[in-house]
């Protein structure tokens, strides 16, 4: 009994290496064959860099804002090119909430004669204006007393056309352009986050060579340039001391017309700057943030602006997408003020580092 059971245990042990070996032969060529994949088929890397096909969360009505708690939102649509239709959220200053109550486009638009400031917002890659940490930000910028204006960009939510670059700056050209119409001389400001820094200070920079910067802008969790945030983003991990991940990761993301060179436009920028990032980001790391501020604290356009940089402990858990919840963001809510500007939130916000 004992040397049959010895005898039908070596088939078993060899099945079971066989498979083993097989699987891991399989993950092998998974793995060699995605560099590959990747490099003659450079619409994927573009992809992986906008993720505007991931719609998070699913199954949501963009039209119905109130859905979010956003009942002082209105939701429309403009054409910044033929054929090409974004979805635009408009949320009112909390002071306005009671007023806002079943109000139509025509009363959302007449609100930007007000005294309030207007806060443009620029998100980042994946889901859409509807994201609930970009929602949870629409609720505290309003109640500080910011009109917000975000939209989706080109590709993404129920917007139309594809992503890209230059169509994601000329998208936020357009609404920039279109709520200084509306707004003439009153504050109007830049807060772009994560990917969303990017196309910020592609704006900003095209709007001061114009010489027409806006009141100030805000970079939340933002990186150098699109190159080194590919490499230090947490999916390149598997292959970054592969030979010739460059070649085959970061030089495919150039093929694709692909830059976001915030290092190159902080030195065209000529307004006030304020950069926002938690020590925790594992998404956009730390040091990418630091960097950029190193390197505009740098820039004589930037000189004589006001520059500061906030950075987030790890124990307040901030990581890439939650420095909303800092409560020094509402610091101004009761300061007594008519009007709030991203000018004064920055000399209350704790710790700072300022030029």
């Amino acid at each position: 009994m004992g040397n049959c059971f010895q005898v039908a245990s070596y088939p078993i042990k060899y099945g079971l290496m066989g498979r083993l070996k097989r699987i891991l032969l399989w993950v092998l060529g998974v793995y060699i064959t995605i560099p590959f994949l990747v490099k003659l088929c450079p619409s994927i890397q573009a992809k992986l860099v906008f993720l505007n096909f991931v719609r998070l969360p699913y199954f949501i009505d963009l039209k119905r804002p109130q859905d979010h708690g956003l009942n002082h939102t209105y939701n429309f649509y403009l054409q910044p090119e033929t054929g090409v239709n974004i979805g635009v959220w408009h949320t009112v200053p909390d002071q306005m909430w009671k007023e806002a109550q079943g109000k139509d486009r025509e009363w959302y638009d007449s609100t930007f004669k007000s005294p309030y400031p207007v806060m443009l917002y620029l998100h980042g890659n994946a889901g859409t204006r509807g994201g609930d940490h970009r929602v949870q930000l629409y609720k505290v910028l309003s109640l500080l007393g910011y009109h917000v204006v975000t939209f989706d960009y080109r590709g993404w939510g129920d917007s139309d056309g594809s992503p890209s670059e230059s169509g994601m700056t000329s998208d936020a050209l357009f609404l920039y352009q279109w709520l200084k119409e509306r707004v003439g001389s009153k504050p109007l400001n830049v807060w772009g986050h994560s990917l969303g820094t990017g196309v910020a200070t592609n704006l900003v920079r095209r709007l001061c060579d114009r010489g027409m910067p806006p009141n100030s802008l805000v970079l939340e969790s933002p990186f150098t340039n699109i190159r080194e945030e590919a490499k230090s983003h947490p999916f390149s991990m598997v292959y970054r001391y592969l030979p010739g991940f460059e070649w085959f990761f970061l030089d495919t993301i150039s093929a694709n017309d692909i830059r976001f060179a915030s290092d190159e436009n902080v030195d065209h920028i000529s307004c006030p700057l304020l950069i926002l990032h938690a020590e925790d980001d594992s998404v956009v790391p730390f040091h990418l943030g630091k960097k950029l501020y190193n390197i505009a604290s740098q820039s004589k356009s930037l000189s004589g602006h006001k520059l500061q940089f906030i950075p987030f402990p790890v124990s307040l858990a901030y990581k890439h997408k939650f420095i909303y919840r800092s409560p020094e963001l509402c610091a101004h809510i009761h300061c007594g003020k008519k009007c709030f500007t991203v000018d004064n939130l920055c000399l209350d916000l704790r710790p700072t580092e300022q030029k």
